[in-house]
């Protein structure tokens, strides 16, 4: 914790005006943004997937957008859209 703390006000007088502008820039540098993005990515694109296989491609995109993983779960809880569930065989 205290490298990273060092990391953020390195080069920062903290009693400047603009001190927290230029740590929370200095934070935000050590964010590995490339690699966020990438899971990102990921996560739509099996968002989308999903909800292509369950007729909710948009809805699929969106909670996987909003929620991660975790819309995954909601996508796999809706029920299917197109065909409707056979109806039950009649007894004779």
């Amino acid at each position: 914790m205290d490298e990273l703390l060092a990391r953020a006000v390195q080069g920062v007088d903290p009693d400047a005006p603009g001190a927290f502008w230029r740590i929370f820039l200095n934070l935000m540098g050590l964010v590995p943004w490339a690699a966020l993005a990438g899971w990102s990515l990921l996560f739509v694109a099996v968002g989308a997937l999903l909800g292509w296989w369950r007729g909710r491609t948009a809805e699929g995109i969106v909670w996987a957008a909003v929620l991660g993983p975790l819309g995954w779960l909601l996508i796999l809880r809706r029920p299917r859209r197109g065909r409707p569930p056979p109806l039950p065989r009649r007894r004779a």
